[in-house]
């Protein structure tokens, strides 16, 4: 049977060039497509792939957190993440919450293509573009963001959509919970990391990868 491949990127014509490409592989199937992190939870419940490619820096929801969540719900999944982003807290963020390769986006599909079938096979495919990130992530396993302070699933998600400027009604009806829950997420979020403003508190979500914006 043919490898069932989810595509996850925020860019259609990249997607698009990916389905292109892995459908013209013999031992491979693209069976869906998600434009965000939320979007890819639950496709990945609805067609149970057996790998998926993982942008990280999606909206609603991002990569790193959309991997936690296939994980805890699919633990037989394998991610693989595909990104322009080169830095060790990104890299190692996505090994700790789950995925099972690591590309950049300027690698040739044959690299990608082998890092399918290498994480389909039940095996580790790092890039050996980001070798020099793998060390130093081996050597020291820091925590996501260096940062000591623990934010549960949930908050993290709070931070991202109220850094992309959704209102805590929006975040509410996004979430399927009421507003004031959100509201109490974020005065914990808030009180967590010590800061006061929804300003401070988006700088908070760019550094930390949890939105690109």
């Amino acid at each position: 049977m043919p490898i069932k491949v989810l595509l996850a990127d925020d860019h259609q014509i990249i997607r698009e060039g990916l389905r292109s490409l892995v459908d013209r592989e013999a031992d491979m199937d693209v069976v869906a497509e998600a434009d965000n992190g939320r979007r890819a939870v639950q496709l990945n419940e609805k067609h149970t792939p057996d790998v998926v490619i993982m942008d990280i820096n999606m909206p609603d929801l991002n990569g790193m957190e959309a991997t936690r969540q296939i994980m805890s719900t699919t633990p037989s999944v394998k991610i693989v993440a595909l990104s322009m982003l080169s830095d060790q807290r990104f890299i190692t963020g996505m090994i700790k919450a789950g995925a099972s390769g690591y590309l950049l986006k300027d690698c040739a599909f044959k690299e990608l293509s082998q890092a399918i079938r290498t994480v389909a096979d039940g095996k580790i495919y790092l890039s050996p573009a980001i070798s020099g990130a793998i060390r130093e992530f081996v050597s020291e396993l820091p925590e996501v963001g260096s940062t000591s302070v623990e934010l549960t699933a949930r908050e993290r998600e709070v931070i991202q959509l109220i850094a992309e400027g959704k209102s805590t009604k929006e975040v509410a009806e996004v979430l399927h919970v009421s507003v004031k829950t959100i509201e109490t997420h974020r005065q914990n979020v808030m009180r967590k990391l010590r800061i006061s403003s929804v300003a401070e508190l988006t700088k908070y979500a760019i550094r930390e990868g949890l939105t690109s914006i």
